[in-house]
């Protein structure tokens, strides 16, 4: 059902029980998950009175959104942002702050104390400051973690957060971390500017232009958040017992997404930086070609292409790059459309923050819960390239 090869260790069959001489090992948990998304909700009538290029009746017919969810206002007449006053109280205000709210609701849920937290990695291609691991340094010193707590920038897009999640798995089986928490955001309403996204790059392998706009419609705000943490010893092959039955990651390497602005090639001074340079542009044509390749490698990968065990997901947290991409990926692969979170169409596609979002929605809204033993895919690619997936006993 799944094309593809996957490596011998995640093929095998993930049954229940298993003989007594089978090794044992340490299942990684989810124990607390949280998110946050805007309240502010964008019209593709709006969007396009800021950033012109589609009219709003395309952008639905194109890509399947409605609308998206923005953390700051723009002025349609200017086409800029518009950051909230510094001395207001609106919260939260910026990356950092969405990371705080979904990171909190994560601990929460959990019931974890900060200081037990050994790595906090922050995903996320768009922080507040660029250098030193500005967000997850503030985020580190906001929740009072230990000193010895690893606290890291992780720049990445839409694969990133599977993809950090099967690394931090790795270092908690290593058996030098216990709890380790993956965050995840996406800050798109600051980026509004009409004169970089109505400009247009060409692709290194190319002539033809990529125009901006294509971002501004298709992304949206929001963090999530999700806590790791090291259950108890069970045998390798049980599969009943809660936590990540497999996980995997990968590389690949395609300009999915392109934002060549912002290194120190390309500073303003240089005259080497053209406007489009500084946004980020997608190939949409490339996305949606790569997206079902990468994305069955990462289901057969953790199903071991076993249609017996992908019945037994009750749900799929897949990352959405538009609604018309996912929607020809889940026919293509017959996975039952009712199986699969999906917001897309109303809150944009969030990059390394939808999936979690998702099953967050999910557990507040009792659809899945943890300690259920319910089955779960999460599965995203994206940039140039990461990808990766878990299937979660929850």
């Amino acid at each position: 059902m799944w094309p593809g090869a996957c490596s011998e260790k995640a093929a095998k069959p993930a049954m229940p029980g298993g003989p007594s001489e089978e090794p044992a090992v340490r299942r990684i948990r989810f124990i607390g998950v949280g998110s946050f998304v805007p309240r502010r909700r964008v019209s593709n009538e709006r969007i396009v009175q800021a950033i012109p290029g589609w009219a709003p009746e395309r952008i639905e017919e194109k890509i399947g959104l409605r609308e998206r969810r923005f953390l700051w206002d723009f002025d349609p007449v200017t086409g800029r942002a518009v950051p909230p006053p510094e001395d207001s109280e609106f919260y939260p205000a910026n990356n950092v702050e969405m990371c705080e709210v979904a990171l909190r609701g994560a601990l929460e849920m959990g019931g974890v104390d900060p200081l037990e937290l050994d790595a906090l990695f922050v995903v996320t291609c768009t922080p507040d400051e660029l250098n030193f691991n500005h967000d997850a340094m503030v985020l580190h010193q906001k929740f009072g973690c230990r000193p010895d707590t690893f606290a890291l920038v992780i720049d990445d897009g839409c694969g990133g957060t599977p993809y950090v999640i099967d690394m931090a798995r790795k270092m908690i089986e290593g058996g030098n971390f216990r709890t380790v928490a993956v965050v995840a955001s996406a800050f798109t309403s600051a980026l509004v500017n009409r004169e970089e996204y109505t400009a247009a790059v060409k692709a290194a392998d190319s002539e033809k232009a990529l125009y901006a706009y294509l971002s501004m419609y298709v992304f949206g705000d929001g963090a999530s958040a999700v806590i790791l943490r090291a259950g108890e010893e069970v045998a390798e092959g049980d599969a009943s017992a809660p936590g990540i039955l497999r996980s995997m990651s990968g590389n690949a390497h395609a300009e999915l997404v392109l934002r060549r602005g912002g290194g120190v090639l390309r500073l303003g001074y240089q005259g080497r930086a053209q406007p489009g340079d500084h946004a980020f542009v997608i190939d949409g044509i490339k996305v949606a070609r790569s997206y079902p390749v990468y994305m069955r490698e990462c289901i057969g990968a953790v199903t071991g292409n076993d249609p017996g065990l992908l019945r037994q997901v009750k749900r799929f947290y897949f990352h959405q790059p538009n609604k018309r991409v996912m929607d020809r990926f889940v026919a293509s692969v017959g996975v039952p459309p009712e199986k699969v979170a999906c917001h897309v169409d109303t809150h944009g596609n969030t990059s390394a923050a939808g999936m979690l979002t998702l099953l967050d929605e999910d557990l507040r809204a009792g659809r899945v819960s943890l300690g259920s033993g319910d089955l779960v895919v999460i599965a995203a690619v994206g940039a140039n390239v990461h990808y990766g997936a878990q299937l979660v006993r929850l």
